[in-house]
């Protein structure tokens, strides 16, 4: 069999999520890297497919490696639609920056988020009937760091 290049997956947008956080919890650097977690203690889902809230009480547990120039994140929490859905949400993601830069998030002082990469790869889960389709695709997301919180627009991938 000889391999072919098929049609590139196009993508619609799902929703944006403004995530909200706490100071982080500092672990340290441990033999696998930096170790942090960052509460997170609420926010806002807005888009075409819904809007709703994001419930307190997930948190987003980082992994600081390569001399401070990526963040391999793995963010887990809890969102409410407006019609009552509940939906986990587990976000596993990858930031690169300079190290100048990725000091700066670390510090809770802004950057230009044209200078970050910032991709992640959402899976839901919920038992709500109306929500079943999010189990029956796959979705990435571009994000943007702030000193208060996260930006995330997810994308269901057609």
């Amino acid at each position: 069999m000889t391999p072919n290049t098929l049609p590139k997956p196009e993508l619609t947008h799902v929703f944006d999520v403004a995530v909200t956080i706490a100071p982080p919890i500092e672990i340290g650097q441990t033999p696998a890297g930096r170790r942090r977690i960052i509460p997170i203690t609420g926010g806002v889902v807005d888009g075409p497919s819904g809007k709703g809230r994001v419930l307190a009480g997930g948190a987003d547990y980082q992994l600081i490696v390569a001399q401070d120039t990526q963040a391999h994140l793995d963010a887990r929490y809890a969102i409410e639609m407006v019609d009552g859905a509940v939906i986990f949400v587990e976000n596993i993601a990858l930031r690169v920056a300079s190290q100048a830069d990725s000091r700066k998030i670390m510090e809770g002082i802004p950057v230009d988020p044209s200078a970050i990469y910032f991709r992640c790869q959402p899976r839901f889960e919920t038992a709500h009937p109306d929500w079943q389709w999010l189990h029956e695709s796959q979705f990435i997301g571009t994000g943007v760091r702030r000193p208060d919180g996260v930006l995330l627009s997810i994308y269901k991938v057609l």
